[in-house]
């Protein structure tokens, strides 16, 4: 079958792309212009088209795969409706792809990446994330048919990932624009979710997982099901030990009780296929997952540290880690860069947002990270995070050892020492980021 993907630059799209080639499709695909992952894809044989353009979409082509944020003017897309060549959605690809798999699948409103990255390295398995796992430098990995995959709520797409096992970190209510704010239909997904595994494994102390009915599941209560918790540095980059139930004892790549409950899961989850030894040896391939606690340069008075983290709870958690890291290694000082991720969820998520940097010493604020056609909302950031006496950045430099805040074209202030952290689901990542 010969397929071509619209938006394949993206990170989930790209991951799928990659999949269907190493499964012996001939694959293409085309972005509005090139990047790190479209030059990847390249050198893995794939044939990129940059700007995206209607002679992109050949008469050979059997199916054409769009993200969800290709409209219906997309040239492409037109063209490939034109031509009568089947076209599908992400969403809607994903029985193609997965249908005759056996699949594990990760699903919740934070922890999916980290937890699937896990589930993979454990089960040293094939893998579809929609995050850059360190263990093996990518999204994705080709072994066999048993796969490690990053379930998606946003638009109810974890209905179609056929789930040999479904994994629930947390069922907190995110994007609910999709489901039109009707927190039945949002629950009422997850339970059909559940119920289309012949295995499931959930944290039974999520109390919005606590209300879907649900039969014949391995429950993890961590309060009780996690002890020992122990925290170390191992060349700079965090770990944590916990003991788990009766299985003895584990260690994971990062910092915190949430690491150690992601891992949980994972590990009750590979059970089903592994036994404990291999399961406690494999899971110390897990190395982090870019942008998750990503610890981009460190010295010993100066560690930055990068986190997709763009929700309250997600932002609360990784503050957690920072706490247990600057207790490690008593640098003292904890600044915290947080760019705001999209109207919507600045503004649903607002009195959430004003608590969850409690733990700072500084709280810098970048524009909001938006997406186009967004409407826009008015927030007074001023007025809302006076609490904090914040300061407000367009953007800042990065190079080896400081980080510079631009306002107005102008440095307004130099950091060189302490934990700089810097959280959202924009443009940050780079950021923080030097050449």
């Amino acid at each position: 079958m010969k397929v071509h993907f619209i938006g394949i630059g993206g990170i989930g799209l790209s991951a799928l792309a990659r999949f269907l080639n190493f499964d012996g499709h001939e694959v293409c695909g085309s972005d509005m212009k090139s990047s790190l992952i479209t030059k990847a894809l390249e050198e893995e044989g794939i044939e990129i088209f940059t700007p995206q353009d209607a002679q992109n979409i050949k008469d050979d082509l059997d199916l054409v795969i769009y993200s969800a944020a290709v409209t219906d003017e997309n040239p492409e897309l037109i063209e490939a409706r034109l031509k009568q060549i089947r076209t599908l959605s992400r969403k809607e690809a994903l029985p193609i792809i997965l249908g005759d798999k056996k699949n594990y699948c990760v699903a919740g409103a934070h922890g999916k990446s980290t937890t699937t990255a896990i589930l993979a390295s454990i089960l040293q398995s094939s893998a579809l994330i929609g995050a850059i796992s360190k263990d093996f430098g990518s999204n994705f990995r080709y072994v066999n048919d048993l796969i490690a995959f990053e379930a998606d709520e946003s638009d109810a797409s974890f209905l179609l990932s056929n789930p040999y096992c479904a994994i629930v970190t947390n069922a907190e209510p995110e994007h609910m624009e999709y489901y039109h704010y009707d927190y039945d239909k949002f629950y009422e997904s997850y339970e059909k979710f559940l119920s289309l595994a012949k295995k499931r494994v959930v944290n039974a102390e999520d109390k919005d997982i606590a209300k879907l009915k649900i039969e014949d599941a391995v429950y993890l209560y961590p309060s009780k099901d996690i002890k020992n918790l122990s925290y170390t540095l191992k060349d700079n980059q965090p770990c944590t030990r916990f003991d788990l139930k009766d299985l003895g004892t584990f260690e994971v790549w990062g910092f915190g009780f949430h690491m150690a409950s992601n891992a949980s899961l994972a590990i009750l989850a590979a059970h089903n296929e592994l036994d404990i030894e291999t399961i406690r040896k494999n899971l110390l391939n897990y190395k982090g997952i870019k942008k998750r606690f990503d610890i981009v340069q460190a010295n010993e008075k100066f560690v930055v540290i990068d986190d997709y983290a763009h929700h309250p709870t997600e932002i609360e958690a990784t503050m957690k880690s920072v706490e247990l890291y600057d207790n490690l290694t008593n640098l003292n000082k904890r600044i915290v860069l947080w760019q705001p991720h999209k109207y919507s969820r600045t503004s649903d998520n607002l009195e959430g947002f004003k608590k969850c940097f409690r733990r700072c010493d500084e709280l810098i604020i970048l524009p909001i990270w938006t997406i186009p056609g967004e409407k826009k909302i008015d927030i007074d950031f001023e007025k809302e995070f006076a609490s904090y006496n914040p300061i407000f950045a367009d953007k800042i430099i990065t190079t080896n050892g400081k980080i510079e805040l631009i306002k107005d074209e102008k440095i307004i202030k130099t950091y060189d020492e302490g934990i700089f952290l810097g959280v959202g689901a924009g443009d940050i990542t780079y950021q923080l980021r030097y050449k």
